[in-house]
């Protein structure tokens, strides 16, 4: 009802005004009643089916229609998401970090299923921390999850398809011989796949002076096998006893005969077999000796300490096997026996000399003292000279080095004229660190030994450049070992070998030299009686790297980077060449499975401004 007041003036309003204002308001309807609740039902099943009444897509939802709608709609989004989510994850998968606890366990299952027979996968905790660290090792280890024992190319693609799968690292195992902590354990939970049972030699071709094994097969066996079937042929790469092939290929080893011979990075690894991160397996090339096609895929895993591929079998280039005499030459001081090395090497006679053995005076005195020998022997600075050739060869040889070390200052020469004679005098190194324990009792013991390395394994090669190489290894009791290695211009070996002895006689540390130099080895035994004598002997090393660093040389010359030198290659190779190779890293293996930890130097913290 409108008043006098309003409806005059409405009435003054246009007409098509005053019929809006007028129109009646609209219909109202009546609302939907809600259903009556469901009777009650005894069944599950049947309470199910009641409540679906209240899905957005049934006849009978309560609610209105925009209700409905925004429900269906929230519904359809958040299955867009999981499915998004699901495909994004399935084809562009995303770190997400190594194996949680339970994957841990999913992957051990996995594996026992995959191998049941009797001891191929072992979870014992005492194996466990075995396989995980070593008496030799002075490096922070911890115990695997878990260990398999392959026995095939094939039975690796299982193993690492399963670790891909749960996101485990893999450590390989199989001599236990490294001094640098490369099969340690990941704390976090790991793989460690046992080679050593994958030790058979598969294939020899006499002819052609190769054979094919598998990389578990340990050096010494393989010249064992060659021997008792006459063949006048051997692998003359000779790492620490035990040492497996693939451990070999994986340190870029080499040992005594590298003077001779040179190291795993000549051309001793003609092709090898490989298990990829991914679980694909490739052969690096073919047998021939030589090849021009493409880059050399089978250097790119020498060294590279099975961060790259786990090395399943290798094919051994092989030499003649030719008969070998000992010489001894004694002199008043280390230097004189260093430089007498040199001139020996270089001389016409030097593809003659197979290994050179420097044995100090002091550690002369403890072979005396330790009573492991037969008879004593002057107490100087002593070099072993292992001559191979023919018997005309051998005597011309010997004849050189005689004149040469007299030259230098040599007091005394002894030529061993017999095989027995040979092996007395070669014994004597084999005692060098037995005999050094033997005459310190109680005492621990940490060898650093430094390397030069004739650039002359081929007569074809240089023979104006001398490397040097510095190891540590800390021995303790139990035995354990801390390897650093380095390499100097033969010009700076001299200064190299001076102010390291000098600096141990400075910090008041005993101390005994032996080597084999001929490949550029000499150890310092330094011996220690307690944790504040350690301390010292752990700097004096530290010192000894960084010395030879500064000298153009390089941290290690033999045993390979793994945890122990992983600090110093920045300073040596630089952050260029290192970021190369952890670029090389990252396109093999992404998920960074393969012995994960080692060799490639941590990356630094970010600062925050």
């Amino acid at each position: 009802m409108m008043n006098a007041t309003s409806a005059s003036r409405v009435s003054r309003l246009p007409a098509f005004v005053r019929h809006l204002t007028t129109r009646p308001p609209p219909p109202s309807f009546p609302k939907r009643p809600l259903p009556p609740p469901p009777p009650p039902s005894s069944s599950p099943s049947s309470r199910f089916l009641d409540y679906l009444r209240y899905s957005p897509w049934s006849k009978e939802f309560p609610g209105s229609w925009r209700t409905r709608a925004m429900l269906q709609s929230t519904i359809y989004a958040i299955g867009i998401v999981i499915a998004t989510n699901y495909i994004d994850e399935l084809w562009f998968p995303k770190d997400r970090g190594y194996a949680s606890p339970r994957d841990v366990r999913v992957a051990v299952e996995k594996l026992k299923a995959a191998f049941p027979e009797e001891n191929q996968v072992s979870t014992d905790p005492d194996e466990l921390k075995t396989y995980g660290s070593s008496e030799n090792s002075y490096h922070p280890a911890s115990p695997h999850s878990v260990i398999v024992r392959p026995q095939s190319t094939d039975d690796v693609v299982q193993i690492v398809k399963i670790a891909v799968e749960c996101r485990m690292p893999m450590v390989v195992y199989s001599g236990a011989t490294s001094l640098e902590g490369h099969f340690s354990g990941i704390s976090t939970g790991s793989i460690c796949i046992d080679m050593s049972g994958m030790d058979k030699i598969l294939e020899i071709h006499e002819a052609d002076s190769d054979l094919v094994c598998q990389s578990g097969a340990r050096w010494e066996d393989v010249n064992e096998t060659l021997k008792d079937k006459g063949i006048p042929l051997f692998f003359p790469l000779d790492p620490g006893p035990g040492a497996t092939i693939g451990g070999m290929v994986g340190t870029g080893c080499s040992g005594t005969n590298a003077v001779r011979y040179g190291t795993a990075k000549a051309e001793w690894f003609l092709n090898l077999t490989v298990v990829l991160p991914n679980g694909e397996v490739i052969k690096t090339r073919q047998r021939a000796r030589k090849s021009a096609a493409g880059f050399d895929t089978t250097k790119l895993f020498i060294g590279a300490e099975g961060t790259l591929g786990i090395v399943t079998e290798a094919t051994l280039r092989l030499a003649p096997l030719l008969p070998t005499k000992v010489a001894m030459a004694q002199f008043s001081d280390v230097e004189k026996a260093v430089n007498a090395v040199q001139d020996v090497l270089n001389s016409p006679y030097g593809n003659h000399i197979q290994c050179v053995e420097l044995l100090d005076d002091k550690m002369m005195s403890a072979i005396n003292k330790a009573g492991l020998v037969s008879r004593s022997y002057p107490v100087s600075d002593t070099l072993f000279f292992k001559i191979q050739g023919d018997d005309p060869a051998i005597k011309l040889a010997s004849k050189t080095i005689q004149s040469i070390v007299k030259k230098h200052g040599s007091k005394k020469f002894e030529f061993a004229s017999t095989d027995a004679e040979a092996e007395e005098l070669w014994t004597n190194r084999k005692y060098a660190l037995t005999s050094t324990m033997g005459a310190f009792p109680g005492m621990r013991c940490w060898t650093t030994d430094v390397w030069w390395v004739w650039i002359q394994p081929f007569p074809s090669a240089s023979t104006d450049f001398l490397c040097s190489s510095s190891t540590a290894v800390l021995i303790m009791s139990p035995c354990s070992s801390w390897t650093e290695f380095s390499s100097v211009p033969v010009s700076r070996l001299p200064q190299l070998v001076y102010e390291t002895k000098k600096d141990l006689e400075e910090i008041g540390l005993i101390s005994t030299i032996v080597g084999h130099v001929g490949d550029g080895n000499f150890h310092a035994l330094i011996l220690f009686k307690d944790d504040a004598e350690l301390v010292k002997v752990d700097e004096a090393v530290h010192r000894l790297v960084h010395r030879a660093l500064a000298l153009e040389g390089t941290c290690t010359g033999e045993h390979g980077v793994g945890l122990g030198k992983k600090q110093f290659l920045v300073d040596e190779l630089g952050e260029g060449t290192v970021e190369l190779m952890k670029s090389v890293k990252k396109a093999v293996d992404p998920l960074n499975l393969l012995n994960p930890g080692k060799l490639y130097p941590d990356d630094k913290p970010r600062s925050h401004s």
